[in-house]
């Protein structure tokens, strides 16, 4: 179980480099898409941080969620 959740943080590093692709689209859908995907990068980032003890890593993924949330609201205001 230990390798596998060492492991996460390669699934995580990948999809924090598509969502940060994915945001600077000029494309309003790929730009949202790229939130969602940034969103579970944090999770994995989490997960890992978690498994390590990186409270700090914890604290920082945290807030990019909330920094994460807030684009998708200005990617996508309500109408």
């Amino acid at each position: 179980m230990s390798e596998a959740l060492d492991l996460i943080q390669w699934p995580a590093f990948i999809a924090s480099l598509t969502a940060a692709w994915l945001v600077a689209s000029s494309a309003k859908r790929r730009r949202n898409i790229g939130f969602w995907v940034f969103l579970f990068s944090n999770m994995l980032w989490v997960v890992w941080a978690l498994h390590t003890s990186a409270t700090a890593l914890v604290a920082l993924q945290v807030c990019l969620a909330v920094l994460n949330v807030r684009g998708l609201f200005k990617t996508d205001p309500p109408t």
